[in-house]
């Protein structure tokens, strides 16, 4: 009974996002059908795809992501972001640091040159 019943709204979900795919497609076409006024194109898009993404909202899949979604924005709430002073005293020691490793690449650069022109010298 119950294979049936998630075969059906399985079933309903596919029919639901396909018809939410046919939407986005149809708002592109929607958008360049208005070639003369902009606004028009634009304020149509927006309005087929915002219905198909409506629809695509109500499947199975849809609502997970949305839950997921929901999830991760409680996550994001959770996080506990540096000072401007930790930011710029960071930023400050991977400046320094860059500076530093490109002073000692150019070193080697040059005396791997030279040791290589002196090879090449004596031969």
């Amino acid at each position: 009974m119950a294979t049936s019943a998630e075969s059906k709204s399985s079933t309903i979900d596919i029919i639901k996002l396909l018809l939410a795919l046919c939407l986005l497609i149809a708002s592109i076409v929607v958008f360049y059908q208005f070639e003369d006024s902009v606004l028009f194109g634009v304020l149509g898009l927006l309005a087929v795809a915002g219905v198909g993404v409506a629809i695509a909202a109500t499947t199975t899949q849809g609502k997970g992501l949305l839950s997921f979604m929901g999830a991760a924005r409680t996550e994001v709430r959770k996080i506990v972001w540096p000072s401007r002073q930790e930011t710029m005293q960071t930023t400050l020691m991977v400046f320094i640091i860059v500076v530093i490793l490109s002073i000692f690449l150019w070193f080697v650069d040059m005396l791997l040159g030279w040791g290589i022109k002196e090879l090449l010298a004596r031969g």
